[in-house]
């Protein structure tokens, strides 16, 4: 039977300016022909496989696809030609807009008839629905119905895209909350580094995967079930005491068994997600990546690097473009009220700008104030995305300069007048303070014990001094999981947080 792969049907957006790839399965041995317009690819079916590729096309709309193998003929109508790019990551990519800050007003009165979505059909693993589930995909264009559950942080990146470009923007959403960067990357990869080894061999020590399937599926079912229940009680009691401590819940209604028997099932287990949701839309041509994960990794923040690195150029290598754009999230603000300050999502923070820094053709909109006490899922979307864009429009598009898509990011220092002096990237105009006054500065002595400093703008540098620490060696800023956040460039965008030294 000639198909195409899922993520093509009716209303898709294709990308402008590149080779698109088209790609299905079939019947072994028979020629494929794919027409776009005037253009006409041709490829032959291997092993149940067929791919094709069309030249580059300029931005358009109102396209139609055939696809034929000789016997059998498949069409798409109400295509469009201009940008796409692929929305991964975990819950805070994953929430809808319907959700959102704002998102009922939008779906509710908006009119972005440029923006385009494809979600990928979230499948832990390819069960008896998984075919169902991928033949009732589509690609959907804006209207209160279908819009509503779009990322949100993708749709307003895709709407902000679309209004500067004037070009219709397509976004594949591959993102599932609670998934660590390793959901999303193959075995190979992940055993690759061995900082990052011990992932896939925790999993694969376990004698939960040594069962028959059938009976891994009945265990995480059953699972299932149960936490369906446990979740609607625990929600009745924050909907009565939103601070209410989990191990209270806990204690109240039982033990919360998330994520589950870590089995053939669970979506959370390593390279699964890979396999049954990004190799699905690999390698449908985009511009490129945006990201927004990690806090499913800071129980191990001190390996979230090499992770983080490792997907990058894994999801590169796949598309067959180690250039590809990759535009990631800084994590926000966060901590639960009865949580300690650990400090782990300061190390992811640092191992997202270190990734931007060393890795090329990479962005990073910083979200440090975009975050929730006491809530992991902040509801403001609308600079994320927007931020993502910013970064979009300059570092790929090169319609902004760096100064207008960054706030400030550290760059060096400088011992002086018994204090350091600063220097940064992206803030050649200053700095604005946000708030009564300047804080989350914190400078250090030989014994490394840190405490509240003093902070001067001076131009484009700070000054930074603490009549307590007499003979500074380091300092670091917004070195805390949650915090306020009081600094900013000219443009409005926050610093980023950071530490001048690496332990």
């Amino acid at each position: 039977m000639l198909r195409a792969a899922a993520v093509f049907s009716d209303h898709m957006v294709l990308q402008r300016n590149k080779k698109i790839c088209v790609f299905g399965q079939g019947v072994t041995g028979r020629k494929i022909s794919v027409t776009l317009g005037e253009d006409t690819a041709m490829a032959r079916c291997r092993d149940g496989r067929w791919m094709a590729y069309l030249p580059e096309r300029e931005a358009g709309e109102g396209l139609g696809m055939e696809i034929s193998d000789g016997e059998e003929n498949i069409r798409f109508t109400d295509i469009a030609v201009g940008e796409v790019w692929l929305a991964g990551g975990q819950s805070n990519m994953e929430l809808e807009l319907k959700d959102a800050e704002g998102g009922k007003e939008i779906l509710q009165n908006g009119d972005f008839p440029q923006v385009r979505f494809y979600y990928t059909p979230k499948q832990a693993y390819m069960g008896e629905d998984f075919e169902e589930a991928e033949r009732n995909s589509r690609w959907e264009r804006f209207g209160e119905q279908d819009a509503s559950k779009w990322s949100a942080v993708g749709f307003y990146f895709a709407a902000e895209l679309a209004r500067r470009l004037q070009v219709t923007v397509g976004v594949i959403g591959c993102n599932w909350g609670g998934t660590s960067a390793s959901c999303w990357m193959s075995r190979d990869a992940i055993v690759a580094q061995e900082a990052t080894r011990s992932y896939v061999e925790e999993y694969e020590s376990s004698d939960l995967i040594r069962k028959p399937e059938t009976e891994q599926i009945r265990e995480y079912r059953e699972y299932q079930a149960y936490q369906e229940a446990w979740d609607k009680k625990a929600a009745s009691i924050y909907e009565r005491e939103p601070m209410t401590a989990f191990d209270k819940v806990q204690e109240l209604i039982g033990p919360c068994r998330y994520p589950g028997p870590m089995n053939c099932a669970n979506f959370t287990r390593p390279s699964g997600l890979y396999e049954a949701m990004l190799k699905r839309v690999t390698p449908y041509t985009l511009r490129g990546f945006i990201y927004y994960q990690g806090e499913s990794d800071d129980h191990r923040p001190q390996d979230y690097y090499a992770l983080f690195t490792g997907l990058i150029r894994q999801w590169r290598q796949d598309w067959g473009d180690d250039g590809l754009p990759f535009l990631m999230v800084q994590l926000p603000m966060h901590r639960y009220q009865h949580d300690p300050d650990t400090k782990n999502w300061c190390v992811i923070r640092e191992s997202q700008m270190r990734a931007f820094r060393m890795l090329r053709n990479t962005g990073i909109a910083v979200a440090i104030d975009c975050g929730q006490f006491h809530e992991i899922h902040p509801k403001n979307k609308k600079p994320v995305g927007e931020r993502l864009a910013l970064q979009a429009l300059s570092g790929v598009y090169h319609l902004l300069s760096e100064e207008e898509a960054f706030g400030p990011v550290y760059r060096d220092f400088r011992y002086r007048d018994n204090g350091m002096e600063l220097t940064f990237d992206y803030a050649r105009d200053g700095f604005v303070c946000h708030g009564e006054k300047i804080s989350g500065f914190e400078l250090a002595g030989a014994d490394g014990v840190f405490l509240e400093a003093r902070a001067a703008f001076e131009g484009s540098r700070i000054f930074l001094y603490s009549e307590e620490v007499s003979e500074p060696v380091m300092a670091r800023y917004l070195w805390t999981n949650y915090g306020e956040v009081t600094v900013f460039g000219v443009n409005g965008l926050p610093m980023a947080p950071f530490r001048t030294h690496i332990f």
